[in-house]
C-alpha cells in the first residue's frame, strides 16, 4: 500500500465535497480520485440513483443529498474545499448552506458564467471562505454523471480568478489540485471572465447550432444531405448536440456578452458576402488569409519538454493581491505555471516561486512583471531539482 501511495500525486486538499454530480462534478470527482485514491471525497446532489453511480464507480467516498445531516457535519469539521458544479439557479441555495454550517474553507465553482456567482458569493459566502471562482473550458456533448470521465479535464485549460483578497497559500493548493489532475491553469480577472468566454465558447456553441439550423433547413425526405455532413462538418458541429436546456442557461446568465459576440460574428459574415457580392476577390482571400494565419498560430497540443523548466522568483514584501496579479500577468504572456511556491522567509516576508514550462513569451512577462513594479529573478531549473520528495 506504502509503495502505491508513493506515486500518489500531491493534490493540495485532503478533503474535498464536490456539490454536483453532473457532467462536470462527477467528472472532477472521478479525476480526483483516479489522482489520488487518499483525498477524501464526499459527493452531493439531488437525485438518488446519482449518488449510487458515484459510489459504485468509487468516485465518492460518500454521496449525500443536500438535507443529509452528514453533510453539514461534513463541512463544519472536516472538509477544506468545497467545489460548486451546479447549475447557476441553484447557487445560492448551496451557499447558504456553506454559511449556515459555519463552513471555513476554499470555495471554488466550474459554472461557465461568473456575474451571477460573484454577487451571490459577496452577499451570501461568510467571510471565513476563500472564494476563488473557477471555470475549466471542458464539455461533451452528453450530460450527467452517465457522460462523465475521469479523463475529461486532461490538457484542458481550467481558469481560475483570484483576486487581491485571495489567501495566496489557498490559491497554491488549488493550483496543485487542477495540475494534479493534468489540467492546465489559465488566470483571468473576474471582470473579464464572461467576456472571454463568450468570445471562445458561448458564440461557438451557437454558431455550431446555426449551422446545424442550416444543414436542416436543406435536408431533403432522403436525408442525403445529412449523410455528406461528414468530416469538417460533424467535428464543427459536435458541440450543437449537447444539453438546450442547459446552453439556454448559459446564454441568458451571459446574455450582453453573447449578444455582442453574436452581433460581431454577424458583422464577419456579412463581410465575406459583401466581398462575393462586389466580386472582390482580393477583398475575399484577404478575409480568409487573416483567418488561416489566426488559426496557424494557435498553439499546438500542449507537450511542455520535460528539460526545460524556469523558475521565476518574486519578492512579495509588502504587497497584497500577488498571487492574482502575477498569475494573471503569466497567463496573458502565453507561460504555463507548472507549480507555484511560498517560501516564507520571515514574518512578512515571503517569496513567490513560479516554476514555468517552456510554453509563452518569457521575455513579455519578465517585461510586464518589472513595468508592474516586481523585481523578478529568473533561473533554470533541472527536473530533478524539482521532483516531490515525499
Amino acid at each position: 500500500m506504502k509503495a502505491e501511495q508513493s506515486h500518489c500525486t500531491n493534490l493540495g486538499f485532503e478533503s474535498i465535497c464536490v456539490i454536483g454530480l453532473g457532467l462536470i462534478g462527477a467528472s472532477f470527482a472521478g479525476a480526483v480520485k483516479e489522482a489520488n485514491p487518499a483525498v477524501h471525497v464526499v459527493g452531493v446532489d439531488t437525485d438518488a440513483p446519482t449518488l449510487a453511480i458515484a459510489e459504485e464507480k468509487g468516485w465518492a467516498d460518500r454521496a449525500l443529498l443536500p438535507t443529509d445531516e452528514a453533510l453539514a457535519d461534513h463541512l463544519a469539521n472536516s472538509c477544506q474545499l468545497a467545489v460548486i458544479a451546479t447549475p447557476v439557479a441553484a447557487v445560492d441555495d448551496y451557499f447558504r448552506l456553506l454559511a449556515d454550517c459555519g463552513f471555513s474553507g476554499v470555495v471554488t465553482d466550474t459554472i461557465s458564467t461568473k456575474a451571477h456567482i460573484l454577487e451571490a458569493a459577496e452577499l451570501l459566502l461568510p467571510a471565513s471562505c476563500d472564494f476563488i471562482p473557477g471555470h475549466p473550458m471542458a464539455g461533451s456533448e452528453q450530460s450527467g454523471i452517465a457522460g462523465a470521465r475521469a479523463d475529461l479535464f486532461k490538457g484542458i485549460n481550467w481558469i481560475l480568478c483570484p483576486d487581491s483578497a485571495t489567501v495566496p497559500e489557498n490559491f497554491q493548493h488549488l493550483h496543485e489540485l487542477i495540475t494534479g489532475i493534468e489540467a492546465r491553469v489559465v488566470s483571468l480577472p473576474r471582470e473579464e471572465h464572461d467576456e472571454a468566454v463568450a468570445i471562445v465558447s458561448h458564440v461557438p456553441h451557437m454558431v455550431a447550432a446555426c449551422l446545424m439550423q442550416l444543414a436542416s433547413n436543406h435536408a431533403d425526405d432522403s436525408q442525403s444531405l445529412m449523410r455528406l455532413a461528414a468530416g469538417g462538418f460533424k467535428d464543427t458541429t459536435r458541440i450543437a448536440a449537447g444539453s438546450p436546456k442547459l446552453w439556454c442557461g448559459i446564454a441568458f446568465d451571459n446574455a450582453q456578452a453573447l449578444s455582442e459576440g453574436l452581433d460581431e460574428m454577424g458583422s464577419i459574415i456579412r463581410q465575406f458576402s459583401e466581398a462575393l457580392e462586389a466580386g472582390d476577390r482580393g477583398r475575399f482571400t484577404a478575409l480568409l488569409q487573416q483567418a488561416s494565419d489566426a488559426r496557424r498560430s494557435l498553439p499546438a497540443a500542449w507537450v511542455p519538454s520535460t528539460d526545460k523548466l524556469l523558475e521565476v522568483r518574486i519578492p512579495m514584501i509588502n504587497r497584497n493581491g500577488v498571487v492574482a496579479e502575477v498569475t494573471t500577468i503569466a497567463s496573458a504572456a502565453g507561460c504555463n505555471i507548472q507549480s507555484i511556491e511560498i517560501d516564507h522567509i520571515s514574518e512578512g516576508n515571503a517569496v513567490l516561486s513560479l516554476v514555468l514550462t517552456d510554453e509563452g513569451n518569457v521575455g513579455k512577462l519578465s517585461i510586464d512583471l518589472i513595468n508592474a513594479g516586481y523585481s523578478v529573478s529568473f533561473s533554470p531549473l533541472m527536473v530533478k531539482e524539482h521532483a516531490h520528495v515525499e
